[in-house]
């Protein structure tokens, strides 16, 4: 899909969104064929207009680009160790517009030794803006880490923040 950060690819089993990555699938920089296989064998890409599941999923992100949605309600297939899923729903427990530490991160999974390791999980969130990865901050509030870089996690906070207008924060 089109989005204001660039072109974002989706994926999906009949489970549910499995992938959200920065960047068209035909793009070098694509990683999610290989990600996709590594879980998936057999998996076969294909663009589905139709697909309902998709659909939904780029209506709901068109909405929170325009500052319309503050939180996603699609059906998710997320693969990962116990951990990493644990640290993914701790992730979406992070109101729009607020912003956490690594650190409380860990804390809200019961480890709060891991921060590392909570650093790791986030970043192989495979479904980033859906599950706000960017939302995680360093522990002095500075911007660390970003699987899009560091200038889309800068844009997508203001975004959920306001100030600027979304308009602007997403060159509208």
């Amino acid at each position: 899909m089109d989005s204001p950060l660039g072109k974002l690819t989706l994926c999906r089993t009949d489970a549910g969104i499995c992938r959200v990555e920065f960047g068209g699938w035909e793009t070098r920089s694509c990683s999610a064929k290989a990600w996709a296989h590594r879980w998936w064998p057999s998996f076969a890409f294909r663009e589905d207009a139709e697909d309902e599941v998709l659909r939904e999923a780029v209506s709901q992100l068109r909405r929170y680009f325009a500052g319309e949605l503050q939180a996603f309600d699609l059906p998710l297939d997320m693969r990962g160790t116990p951990f990493q899923r644990k640290v993914w729903q701790a992730l979406r427990d992070v109101p729009y517009g607020a912003t956490a530490a690594y650190r409380d991160i860990a804390a809200a999974v019961g480890a709060p030794q891991a921060v590392r390791a909570v650093g790791g999980a986030n970043n192989r969130n495979p479904v980033p803006i859906v599950v706000p990865c960017h939302r995680i901050i360093g522990a002095n509030g500075a911007m660390v880490g970003y699987g899009g870089g560091l200038a889309i996690k800068e844009r997508l906070l203001a975004l959920e923040d306001g100030a600027p207008a979304a308009a602007e924060v997403l060159g509208h």
